[in-house]
């Protein structure tokens, strides 16, 4: 059986997959810019932190990361206060988590390694934590008991 396909549809198939495939960038690209980042004070240090607010953001974290600069972390958001657990599957640096109350206060704070499938626990109901490269909060002498400032600003779900 022999059939014509007419230029002129060949041609409106080509700038369809085009306007889709530019379409699928532009969703791309503006889902990479439109991350939210907050900065956090702890014991007078600041952070650049990127907001982790959602289930797929939370479940990613910091996964294939190969570097995290010096005050760069990422805060979690989790929906309600309870008993979170945070491990280190697929991520591939050392981390330091520090699990924080509803009120804005450290409960505890957790040295992680990398690659390890070992869960690292809130002691009492977290509603945050924040995730930077091992030995930061002990770096900036950051305790339990001690306030995070800006945890306001992340508080909202996109």
């Amino acid at each position: 059986m022999y059939y014509e396909f007419p230029i002129i549809s060949v041609t409106r198939r080509i700038a369809a997959w085009g306007a889709f495939s530019l379409s699928l960038l532009y969703l791309s690209v503006s889902s990479v810019v439109a991350e939210q980042r907050v900065k956090l004070v702890v014991n007078g240090h600041e952070i650049a932190a990127s907001v982790a607010n959602t289930y797929t953001l939370r479940k990613k974290g910091l996964m294939n990361r190969r570097s995290l600069a010096e005050n760069e972390g990422m805060l979690f958001v989790f929906p309600k206060a309870d008993y979170y657990s945070m491990w280190m599957k697929n991520t591939l640096i050392p981390l330091s988590v520090a699990f924080i109350d509803q009120n804005g206060v450290i409960i505890n704070i957790e040295e992680m390694t990398a690659l390890s499938l070992d869960q690292h626990t809130a002691q009492k109901p977290a509603k945050y934590a924040v995730e930077m490269n091992a030995g930061w909060f002990y770096r900036h002498e950051a305790k339990t008991g001690d306030p995070v400032r800006g945890l306001d600003n992340a508080d909202k779900t996109p």
